[in-house]
């Protein structure tokens, strides 16, 4: 399949996963219109996932964080697919510890994948959502990881490295995820992924949210995949 008709844009999505229905939302970056000023298919060629904090804390696809993120993603030419994880909002199933909800991820990539299937794959998460995400990259390839506040003393992350290029975005001053922590454990890692602390940022980034915005768009620009 190809073509933005195949990955509805700018939609509230309903997806097939493990456990039941997973309630999704989608964005697009603008139509490019060429020379012959004909419209073609929406401008980049990266999908972005991102993944919400912990689900029995509040956690959903709406979390600002989450919504950053997106916009980030947004501005740099990709399309983007927030969902909430099983039992959250209209999602179906349970909370599951962090194992259905890899499963969960999984499914989303795969329809990702077939929509979109020669983008990049761009992986992101918050928090409970960072730990998700690594362990749905140890078994599915994607091309990048943005981790946000990675619960690394909560969870075992000591069989957890990213497998993509990553960058990952700690706040200094985080009242949950002690930075202290996250930089042992960053810095243990091969390859090195790129880690920036954020001096006197807590865990939800309160009044910072424009700071992580500029981070994410500085490190992935470089990078970003032509159309």
């Amino acid at each position: 399949m190809t073509g933005h008709e195949d990955f509805p844009c700018d939609a509230a999505v309903s997806l097939a996963g493990p456990a039941g229905r997973l309630e999704a939302l989608t964005a697009c970056p603008p139509v490019c219109v060429h020379r012959t000023g004909r419209e073609e298919d929406r401008a980049g060629a990266a999908t972005a996932v991102i993944c919400h904090p912990h689900s029995l804390h509040g956690g959903t696809l709406h979390n600002k964080v989450v919504h950053t993120l997106a916009r980030a993603f947004g501005a740099l030419g990709a399309r983007t697919l927030r969902f909430n994880f099983r039992g959250v909002g209209k999602s179906e199933g349970a909370y599951d510890l962090g194992v259905g909800e890899t499963e969960d991820l999984l499914a989303v990539l795969e329809w990702v994948r077939a929509r979109r299937p020669r983008d990049e794959l761009w992986l992101a998460g918050f928090s409970f959502g960072a730990y998700v995400a690594l362990r749905a990259a140890a078994r599915f390839p994607v091309a990048r990881l943005v981790l946000v506040a990675p619960p690394v003393p909560l969870y075992d992350f000591a069989a957890l490295a990213p497998r993509a290029p990553a960058l990952i975005v700690q706040g200094a001053a985080d009242e949950v995820v002690p930075a202290p922590a996250v930089r042992e454990w960053a810095q243990g890692l091969q390859p090195a992924p790129q880690l920036v602390s954020l001096p006197g940022a807590g865990h939800f980034f309160h009044r910072r949210l424009n700071e992580l915005y500029d981070i994410v768009l500085a490190h992935l620009a470089p990078h970003r995949p032509h159309a």
